[in-house]
């Protein structure tokens, strides 16, 4: 997390610490005397106690105020604390892993309020090394601060609410207040570019998105679109680049058929490791770069987990924006196999499993009618509270032998090892022969 910044107003980061902040943690809505005002009010009272006695009026009466200025402070910080509003202003609210983002706090508080102290509930994962605290002096106008978030875990981080510190004019009183309102940030997970496309079942007939190739005399058989970042050159389509006056590509082949269905296993028994490096947060970012690659190839993509559901709730946001939502605040579930519903659609599919066994496969095959790419990943060097997952005969599973079992199946196949980046594994799907058909 970047330092706090000071933006208008009398702010700066508070460095300080006293009665009212080492309560921080402890009690959030409190309002009491400080230990000026503790004190006065004893010697106010001891005063007016030994003024009594001896019949001194005057020494009485200044006991007695001594005894009752505290308690008008405190008072005054109870009708104070209410006074403070805070305004929130998040941007973006919604950004990938490792972007920034920049919170606004706007304070205001009433005419008797003097310098406070505040400090705003982040959550670590949100970007914050530790909760950012600012001194500002509000009165007689407003203050406004503001810091910066680099998150680093995807999910939804609620940031707030806003516990501020003050005192009277003259701190016989302190006061902390949680002030209402809070934020909350989606941390999308992180995409990494890639190149080309698997080869995919049968032949380009029935490609989606093709055209009547051949269907008319004189009618080129070739669909062209512009050119996107990472397209092969071979594809360029000179004769229309030159009538457009931009570079097209072809689209006489498209290698994947009818759409792509991407099978992602969130099981929590088959991935290893906890926070960014976790087994499962890999998956979660190579599910989620393939997604949005095949959809901004135009070929339209569902994501369902290994118990069959679609994590992408209905009515949200097409595209790639709904299901880089849906990946964002996906958990690991209890599920312990892979048997389920058939998956939908009656196009590819990419699975993307974590540790699977021999015993594990005729379950997975039984929900695909043909053959299809997946990425195996290998989880056994990785750290975990939990026992590795295990076959029928009590053997733990082995990556590269189930992905031997599964191309013998047709299905082509790559290992995915701790410390392989997505994008190579995505090189070497690309690099694999295609899935044959009819393999028993």
């Amino acid at each position: 997390m970047g330092p706090p910044v000071r933006s208008r107003g009398a702010a700066e980061p508070d460095e300080t610490s006293g009665s009212a902040l080492g309560a921080a943690g402890r009690r959030a809505d409190r309002t009491g005397l400080s230990t000026r005002g503790r004190c006065l009010l004893a010697a106010g009272v001891a005063t007016a106690a030994c003024a009594v006695p001896l019949a001194e009026r005057d020494l009485l009466r200044v006991g007695a105020f001594a005894a009752f200025l505290p308690l008008l402070a405190l008072l005054l910080a109870l009708a104070t604390r209410n006074t403070v509003r805070v305004r929130r202003t998040l941007t973006p609210r919604r950004l990938p892993v490792g972007a920034p983002a920049t919170m606004t706090l706007e304070v205001t508080a009433g005419a008797m309020a003097g310098p406070l102290v505040l400090v705003d509930t982040v959550p670590d994962a949100a970007g914050a090394a530790a909760p950012p605290r600012f001194r500002v002096s509000p009165a007689p106008g407003d203050a406004a601060v503001h810091y910066t978030l680099l998150p680093m875990r995807r999910g939804v981080h609620r940031l707030g609410p806003l516990v501020a510190y003050g005192t009277d004019p003259l701190g016989l009183a302190e006061f902390a207040h949680r002030v209402p309102g809070t934020e909350q940030l989606l941390v999308l997970p992180r995409i990494v570019p890639l190149r080309g496309i698997p080869h995919a079942l049968g032949s380009s007939d029935g490609a989606h998105g093709a055209g009547a190739a051949g269907s008319g005399q004189g009618r080129s058989d070739v669909l062209v679109r512009p050119y996107r970042s990472g397209d092969e050159l071979r594809r360029v389509h000179w004769r229309s680049t030159a009538r457009h006056d931009e570079l097209m590509v072809r689209l006489e082949e498209r290698p994947w058929r009818g759409g792509v269905t991407v099978l992602l296993d969130r099981r929590a028994g088959a991935h290893r490791g906890h926070g960014p490096t976790a087994s499962l947060e890999w998956a979660v970012t190579f599910a989620a770069s393939a997604c949005v690659h095949l959809i901004d190839r135009g070929e339209p993509v569902e994501l369902v987990t290994e118990d069959g559901a679609c994590p992408v709730p209905p009515g949200a946001s097409g595209g790639a924006d709904g299901l880089l939502d849906a990946l964002a605040t996906l958990r690991p579930s209890a599920h312990t196999d892979l048997g389920g519903p058939a998956l939908p659609g009656s196009g590819d599919v990419l699975a993307i499993l974590g540790s699977t066994g021999l015993d594990e496969l005729p379950a997975l095959l039984a929900r695909c009618p043909g053959q299809g790419h997946a990425v195996l990943l290998d989880v056994g060097d990785r750290g975990s509270g939990t026992a590795p997952v295990a076959t029928a005969a009590g053997a733990p599973a082995s990556a590269e032998a189930t992905a031997a079992a599964l191309r013998g199946t047709g299905w082509a196949v790559t290992v995915a090892t701790r410390g392989t980046r997505p994008e190579d594994v995505w090189d070497e799907l690309v690099s694999c022969p295609a899935p044959r058909a009819g393999v028993p």
